[in-house]
């Protein structure tokens, strides 16, 4: 049966991508220009609503699953989960955090360490080592997840349980109605969304591998290579995409994690065991006491640039990010309860990125202290190096740096294919196995989205642009809480299990 392609979402969606494209090609610093412009607006008169609304979806998820609605499962009453646990975690891993994980699990922790989050706390020193280790918890942990986590439970609710399509349009309509043009403007919106917030971690992906090429194989740093590295991945992906979902994507995920893990156990032994370990039991301490404190902080009566460039920028990325991660979370969660769902998804990514943060970061900050070097005067230079520079002080330096090339290549490569086909279901009426040719124009659009913003200015261009297209697509997630909130008061709960039998004593008597 032959697919229709050109539905309006798409049309519409990919001419105003092509735009981008063409203005950024055209006219790149004027394209970095307005959207330095834009980012200023969005982060200044619009910081505390993007803190508000993540803190508000992470209370709203711990509620309902320990509410009894946590029972309902994501399918049928009787369906199990699709996927293994293991494979599960990977593709929510792979997904959700992709090379970006990879790019600040160093970069973070040392940027915090060399330019402190707070005025009075003098940088490079013991105190200083251990905020930026909270700090970069909290931003890798369960506040990034919860946008994902909504949006994916929203998803897979009306695709598993309600039989209905898996769009955002679809998700809204308990408050806006079936409008053709309204659900057509949202999932416009919601794709475009999307594809500003792959470009970004793409960007952040072929910056390192780059930096990375450099530091093995000295190959220079510049825009050609970066153009060059986009063409390849771009190639890979395409071919990934080609073979399905339960194919090259299930397989990716699976050697992305392995690879992971690989490295993490290889720097752990390699690095400072015990300063890890205590690193990651302050660490998560840290974080949970300033939980509140950093989830709200702003400084209206300080000034300064900080939370914008770090907090409202992480906010604001996997905001853009969440209409593809939670349209991806949605398909291979089906069968698992809610509860089961927002813990898995709330709990397991966040403490792999933790342990990951205190591992490689925290490596990197023990070398500083300890013993002199200087990782975080390296990274405030150049943010790509900041993995590779840590790898100069273990063993095994070369062939550590180039399976980590390889793993940020393979979580590219997973993550553009992972996007490639919810952007092609998501402009294909939520078809769940949509056309090739539809995933081919998404997989080329990518590529030259981010080159366009490689080219236009780099990391700037790459965090404004993720900024931006956020702030009209955190409403739509808004609306998205209260829609659930009305449906799910609709379901019927599954009552606990009462054994009829009498007991023995009973049967005695």
């Amino acid at each position: 049966m032959k697919k229709n392609v050109l539905t309006p979402v798409f049309i519409i969606s990919s001419i105003v991508v092509l735009i981008l494209v063409i203005i950024g090609a055209v006219n790149p610093e004027g394209f970095g220009t307005v959207a330095t412009k834009l980012f200023n607006f969005t982060t200044a008169d619009f910081g505390w609503f993007y803190l508000l609304s993540v803190f508000g979806f992470v209370i709203f998820l711990i509620a309902l699953a320990l509410s009894k609605y946590g029972k309902i499962r994501l399918g049928p009453p009787d369906s199990r989960p699709e996927y293994p646990f293991f494979t599960w975690i990977g593709m929510l891993f792979s997904a959700g955090f992709g090379a970006g994980l990879v790019f600040w699990g160093v970069a973070e922790p040392m940027s915090h360490f060399f330019k402190t989050p707070f005025d009075g706390l003098e940088a490079q020193s013991d105190e200083a080592a251990r905020v930026a280790m909270g700090y970069a918890f909290f931003h890798w942990g369960i506040s990034q997840w919860s946008v994902f986590a909504i949006v994916g439970m929203m998803i897979a609710f009306l695709q598993f349980r309600k039989g209905k399509n898996g769009l955002i349009s679809t998700a809204v309509e308990p408050v806006v109605g079936k409008n053709k043009s309204v659900k057509t403007i949202i999932d416009s919106l919601a794709v475009i969304a999307t594809v500003m917030g792959i470009a970004t971690s793409l960007g952040l992906g072929i910056l390192q591998m780059n930096g990375g090429l450099n530091a093995v194989f000295d190959v220079p740093n510049s825009i050609t290579i970066q153009l060059i590295i986009t063409v390849c991945l771009l190639a890979l992906y395409l071919l990934s995409s080609s073979t399905g979902l339960n194919k090259g994507i299930k397989w990716l995920s699976n050697i992305n994690l392995g690879l992971c893990l690989l490295l993490l156990l290889f720097v752990f032994i390699a690095g400072p065991t015990v300063f890890i370990l205590n690193a990651f039991t302050l660490g998560i301490g840290d974080y949970i006491t300033n939980f509140v404190q950093y989830s709200l902080r702003l400084t209206p009566y300080e000034g300064g640039d900080w939370l914008r460039e770090w907090t409202i920028f992480y906010w604001a990325w996997v905001i853009a990010w969440s209409p593809f991660v939670g349209a991806f979370v949605a398909r291979v969660s089906r069968g698992r309860s809610i509860r089961e769902f927002i813990f898995g998804v709330l709990i397991v990514p966040p403490a792999i990125a933790c342990l990951w943060i205190a591992t490689f970061g925290g490596t990197a900050l023990n070398s500083d202290l300890n013993n002199g070097t200087k990782i975080a005067e390296a990274v405030n230079n150049d943010v790509t190096v900041a993995l590779f520079e840590t790898y100069q002080h273990l063993p095994l330096t070369q062939i550590a740096s180039i399976l980590s090339i390889l793993l940020i290549a393979t979580f590219l490569v997973t993550s553009a294919d992972s996007a490639t086909y919810i952007l092609a279901s998501m402009t294909s009426n939520g078809d769940l196995t949509p056309a090739l040719p539809a995933k081919i124009v998404w997989g080329v659009l990518m590529a030259a989205i981010s080159s366009v913003l490689l080219v236009a200015g780099g990391l700037n261009a790459l965090q404004t642009a993720s900024l931006v297209s956020a702030l009209p697509f955190t409403l739509i997630i808004i609306i998205f809480v209260y829609a659930f909130t009305k449906m799910i008061r609709q379901e019927d709960v599954p009552e606990r299990k009462i054994n009829s039998q009498p007991s023995e004593g009973k049967k005695r008597a």
